[in-house]
Parts: structure tokens; C-alpha cells; sequence
């Protein structure tokens, strides 16, 4: 049986489609443990990503710090939660949360580190308050770069978010660790998809995102 047979005896089994197992529940836990995640990464990322990159300073520091959070195991990092804290939702927000801030983190200070110093300049010219001028100046601009950042974070814990089934919380990994433990295979390949599925609709609506708030003029003079 091949993968493509797998996909179609998954979704169109009735009994998938229904209950606390059913794939609307299971996408629905799965998408809130991501925006969770998101939101306190982006609460962190941010700001300390805005602030560092307007005023020009710590860029090595958060480099170090984007570099050794990555090489973290995410995996790792649950099981040293778990055996710290116990099981909840704690051990998997902290390693989603690690994983999602470096690409936040970095992203956004290169974004206003990059934006044209003129209009900044400018800006001080005639006496705007520095937060002004970030939030007003720099902002609109380096906006494009910004939302890649979130958007290279979203994807990452989409796809990570997986991990809950394995301290017994819900999700869309919840048919792939069962369907491993049950030697279900249609169930493995089925949740896979679902997964792959989340993250490239993931990937449009951020680009969606862009389109409405990003002006045309920068959305041109951004990178791809």
C-alpha cells in the first residue's frame, strides 16, 4: 500500500472525522498550542528585536544567543521539562517558544538595522521622540522582513508542535504517535499530512498578511 492509498483511507474513514480523536478537534488543539507559542515568542522577540535594532546596539549578544538557542533539541528540551516540571503545558510552550524566538529575534533586528538611514535622520531633524520614530519611521519599513521572520517562526512550530502528543496533550501529533504505537500507518501518514497541510496554509495566510498590511511601495522594495 503506498502513501498516496494511506492519504485516502485516512480522510475518507467517517470515523476520523468525528469525536475528541475527530481531525476538526485534533487541528484545533493543534492550532491553538501554535498560537500560543507564536504570541509569547513574538512578545519576546519583538520587542527586544525593535529597541536593539533602532538603537544599534547588541547585535553580537543576540546573535550568540539566536545560535545557541537553535542548537537546543527541541525534543531534548521537552523531556528535561517534563522531568523538571512535570507534564502540562508547560514543557511544550517552553521549547516552542525557544525554537520560534531566534528567527523573530534576529529577523526583526536586521529589518530596522537595514531601513534607509535618511528618513531617520530626518525624523530627528525635526524633533520626533525616538519611539516615534521607530514606530512610525522604521516600522512601516522594515515590516516586510519582520513578517518573515514571524512567518519562518510560525512554519517551525506548526510543524513542531507535534511534540504535545508525547507528554499526552492533544494535537495533530496525537495520530502519529498512536498510529507509531498501534503500527497504524494510514493514521501516521494522515496526521503527517495534516501537519504539512497546516503549514503551507500557514505559509498563505502570512503572505495574505503582507498583502494587506504591508504599503505597495515597500512591499516592492522588500526582498522575496
Amino acid at each position: 500500500m503506498n502513501v498516496l492509498n494511506f492519504v485516502s483511507a485516512f480522510f475518507s474513514d467517517g470515523s476520523h472525522w468525528h469525536g475528541y480523536d475527530g481531525i476538526p478537534t485534533r487541528l484545533l488543539e493543534h492550532l491553538q498550542y501554535s498560537l500560543e507559542a507564536l504570541a509569547l515568542a513574538a512578545l519576546i522577540g519583538l520587542p527586544v528585536g525593535l529597541v536593539t535594532g533602532h538603537y544599534g546596539k547588541g547585535g553580537n549578544t543576540l546573535a550568540l544567543i539566536a545560535t545557541a538557542a537553535r542548537a537546543l533539541p527541541t525534543f531534548g528540551l521537552l523531556v528535561l521539562i517534563v522531568m523538571i516540571a512535570g507534564f502540562g503545558m508547560l514543557p511544550v510552550m517552553i521549547p516552542l517558544v525557544v525554537l520560534a524566538v531566534p528567527p523573530i529575534l534576529v529577523t526583526t533586528y536586521e529589518a530596522v538595522r537595514s531601513v534607509d538611514p535618511s528618513p531617520v535622520d530626518a525624523a530627528r531633524g525635526i524633533g520626533m521622540a525616538e519611539p516615534r520614530i521607530l514606530l512610525q519611521v522604521e516600522l512601516p519599513v522594515a515590516l516586510p522582513v519582520i513578517l518573515g521572520g514571524l512567518r519562518s517562526a510560525a512554519i517551525q512550530i506548526v510543524s513542531t508542535a507535534t511534540i504535545a502528543a508525547y507528554v499526552g496533550l492533544g494535537g495533530l501529533g496525537r495520530y502519529i504517535v498512536d498510529g507509531l504505537y498501534q503500527h497504524d500507518y494510514e493514521k501516521v501518514v494522515g496526521g503527517a499530512t495534516l501537519v504539512a497541510g497546516l503549514a503551507l496554509t500557514t505559509l498563505g495566510a502570512f503572505w495574505a498578511v503582507g498583502r494587506l498590511a504591508v504599503s505597495p511601495g515597500v512591499r516592492r522594495g522588500a526582498p522575496a
